[in-house]
């Protein structure tokens, strides 16, 4: 017998938690090597037993940065141990530059308190269902934020286009997400996309009782098609409750550093926002999400989660499409070009000013599942919630992307709830809108999440579901370097505080814009749409997305 088990007894003075459970375990690798290991509500507590003070090395694991906890038994049928291993992606700083990013680190053990094999994985599986249950219980806390309970277990349809950004989703996807997913109990099926508007027709059909959760793995294009899909069912208000989660994967990934962003950690980019988003998507926390409801002048309905805009911004998004190969540096060589020969837009703009904040729940967390509720998967439906009412959200860009045409018949025509701030296109704005003096502009940029992309904080005050347009637009006259500057402070969300005379930035609750240049770019969520008129409306809280 290799362990030797003690419970201490429970204790909590001097500010130090609770123990729930203890013991002395060897190390799956050394058996001559071993460790002290308790838990308590809030942590793991590893410590290496030697002979010596001085070797008795320590570490403490936040359960809050715990993805699960897994048992299994030996390859060796000999062996009459069982062990179990706790995923932590804790903040470590990086290797080669500042800051700090979560990564992955794994703690396993053996447990050998008889030579009776069935005891030893019993033991074994107390622990694992403990460190989870602990994990559940740590739920971030974000003011303003109210999440749902989540249960377990779910069952989530992961979609990836492998054509997105670099066309590097799949291989993403097999090196960082499944063993994610797997280390966290998360039950998945994988749908490739095979092409364009593969994925709004999958979930404008799909039987979506059969799915607790979608995730796309892809760029924000993919999203756009998923979200629309859903809002063209007859059953949308049920549908655009399922929850949607986002794991990055295209060039542009703006939702997804927005949900970090939103998270309150430090930036980051690459495979390292991708290990973030999975983190959250692992623990299966689901906000609300406000969408925009967008009408172009052919009467289409489209649902936006992310951005509008028109001139610079639209020109580079799609002009840099020939660049795609580098990745997120296509905005970078595509703002280059496109300042090498700066345009001016002739329009018409006019919003509905947001009068006063929109109110905003105080900070709630729902209770954690009683510990009879714990099942192996960690996403699923707030408790309570029907069949279909559940949300998730995913962001990139993406060649699969759905491509707003005029009148193409090839959809039916999206439902959802009216559009009371809005007036017919035809017709003038309405008396209380604030209609702008200008009509020659360089940009015009509606956001409602904080990042354009991975590295542009656009709307450094937006929050998933606050109301809130974000609405920017550059005057003509701005000189190409002051233009450039301007992007560049916008890497850090500086550029508010630049004192910029052209920059105009406003929060609104509904937007007008009219093009007079006979020939432009408009894009929803970084898709091109029908050139002319549009307006558009935010509908709080309209969705839901995985965010914890």
């Amino acid at each position: 017998m290799d362990q030797r088990k003690t419970e201490p007894d429970s204790y909590h003075r001097n500010g130090i938690a609770q123990v729930v459970l203890y013991g002395e375990f060897t190390a799956t690798a050394n058996r001559k090597v071993r460790y002290a290991v308790s838990l308590t509500e809030i942590d793991l507590t590893v410590q290496k037993i030697t002979s010596t003070p001085a070797g008795r090395s320590k570490v403490v694991f936040n359960l809050r940065d715990c993805v699960g906890c897994r048992t299994f038994k030996g390859e060796d049928n000999t062996d009459v141990g069982a062990y179990f291993s706790a995923y932590f992606y804790p903040f470590k700083r990086r290797w080669m530059s500042s800051g700090v990013a979560r990564q992955r680190v794994e703690q396993c053990f053996r447990v050998a308190l008889a030579q009776d094999s069935h005891a030893n994985l019993e033991e074994a599986q107390r622990w694992a269902r403990a460190i989870n249950e602990g994990s559940i219980r740590q739920l971030p806390q974000r003011d303003g934020v109210l999440y749902s309970e989540v249960r377990r277990p779910c069952r989530v349809m992961l979609l990836l286009n492998p054509h997105s950004g670099k066309g590097q989703a799949l291989s993403l996807f097999t090196g960082h997400v499944q063993r994610m997913l797997t280390e966290a109990g998360v039950p998945h099926t994988l749908v490739i996309t095979e092409r364009q508007n593969h994925a709004r027709e999958l979930v404008r059909e799909v039987d979506l009782s059969q799915w607790d959760a979608m995730v796309i793995i892809s760029g924000d294009g993919l999203l756009f098609e998923v979200v629309n899909g859903l809002m063209e069912r007859e059953d949308w208000e049920a549908a655009i409750q399922t929850p949607l989660g986002i794991l990055p994967g295209g060039s542009g990934n703006a939702l997804a550093a927005s949900i970090h962003h939103y998270s309150g950690s430090q930036p980051v980019s690459c495979e390292e926002l991708l290990v973030s988003c999975g983190f959250m998507l692992c623990k299966g926390l689901v906000s609300r999400m406000d969408l925009v409801s967008v009408h172009t002048a052919s009467n289409q309905r489209l649902f936006s989660f992310l951005s509008l805009a028109w001139g610079f911004v639209a020109d580079v998004d799609i002009e840099s499409e020939k660049y795609r190969h580098v990745g997120a540096a296509r905005f970078t060589v595509g703002t280059l070009v496109r300042l090498a020969s700066l345009r001016v837009y002739q329009g018409r703009l006019a919003y509905l000013p947001v009068e006063e904040p929109p109110s905003r729940p105080p900070a709630q967390v729902s209770p954690p599942p009683p510990a009879s509720a714990f099942c192996s998967s960690l996403l699923c439906r707030p408790s309570g919630a029907s069949p279909g009412q559940n949300t998730f959200h995913n962001s990139c860009n993406s060649n699969n992307a759905a491509k707003a045409k005029r009148g193409d018949g090839t959809a039916p025509a999206p439902r959802g709830p009216p559009d009371s701030l809005l007036a017919p296109l035809e017709q003038p704005v309405p008396g209380d809108w604030t209609v702008v003096e200008e009509e020659d502009f360089v940009l015009m940029l509606a956001m409602y999440q904080s990042h354009l992309a991975e590295d542009l904080l656009a709307a450094p005050g937006a929050a998933l579901e606050d109301g809130v347009i974000h609405l920017f637009y550059v005057k003509a006259g701005i000189s190409r370097t002051a233009l450039l500057r301007l992007f560049l402070a916008m890497e850090k969300g500086a550029h508010l505080a630049s004192s910029c005379p052209y920059l105009v930035h406003v929060k609104v609750r509904a937007l007008r814009l009219e093009p007079f240049s006979p020939k432009g770019v408009i894009t929803v969520d970084g898709e091109s749409v029908e050139y002319g008129p549009i307006q558009a409306q935010v509908h709080g809280g309209l969705a839901r997305l995985i965010s914890g």
